[in-house]
């Protein structure tokens, strides 16, 4: 089942490309890293495979459905997202626990099942200890691992994140890939992390796709390593 898939997409900003020839599809239950230089529109990919941005031509399908039947749940950590300002007044379970107002009502009151998800989002990030703490009182890494509870908090059929492991130590970073791995073997989540590390992912991930500047310029993206061998290449 495909959850993504993106033909002959093209993007920019200020009447300028910056994506071209983008073609992909991501399957239910992969683990796939976003790779390339700076200033390679990483992020800019990310945005379109979610529905945020509108491509200038070509066509974007994002699934309905999760595997499992329900609406589509996308869980998105966006990059550099942990710069909280020092004065945040929301605790750590106050805010992972928020992430659970996507399966309903702003309004409604919490159940057993919420509860259940955000103590297991905050101990699968081993933050759980610390779930009474405000969240300026955190590191930089810490920071970044709620934002990650919070996004697993939501029961994602589709996690997106951009850059993650930003102020991980390397302990944090290797645990870090092991739980998303986790996600797609154990509940059939698809995970698709921009990262720059990939001689440490590599052997956690199912495939990459890389984005590589063409010979004007412009940035094409191109599927390019299977990590598993179960993939078709995107097309030229």
């Amino acid at each position: 089942m495909a959850l993504v898939a993106m033909e002959q997409v093209v993007f920019g900003y200020d009447d300028v490309p910056s994506l071209e020839d983008v073609n992909l599809e991501i399957g239910a239950g992969e683990f796939v890293a976003v790779t390339g230089p700076n200033g390679a529109s990483k992020t800019t990919l990310l945005r379109l495979m979610m529905g945020l941005l509108a491509p200038w031509k070509g066509k974007i399908s994002l699934a309905s459905r999760g595997t499992g039947g329900g609406k589509l749940t996308i869980g998105y950590v966006p990059q550099q997202i942990a710069a909280f300002n020092s004065g945040f007044p929301s605790s750590i379970l106050e805010f992972v626990r928020s992430g659970r107002y996507t399966k309903g009502s702003w309004l409604r009151k919490m159940n057993a099942r919420d509860h259940e998800q955000t103590e297991l989002a905050l101990k699968q990030v081993g933050m759980w200890h610390l779930r009474h703490r405000k969240i300026g009182e955190l590191s930089g890494g810490q920071k970044q691992r709620i934002c990650i509870a919070r996004a697993l908090a939501m029961e994602p059929d589709l996690l997106v994140l951009d850059e993650p492991t930003t102020g991980m130590d390397r302990e944090s970073r290797f645990g870090f890939y092991e739980l998303m791995k986790n996600q797609t073997e154990q509940y059939g989540r698809t995970v698709v992390m921009v990262t720059h590390g990939l001689d440490e992912v590599s052997p956690y991930l199912d495939r990459i796709i890389e984005l590589e500047r063409k010979e004007d310029g412009k940035w094409r993206c191109c599927t390019t390593t299977s990590c598993r061998g179960h993939f078709s290449p995107a097309r030229s």
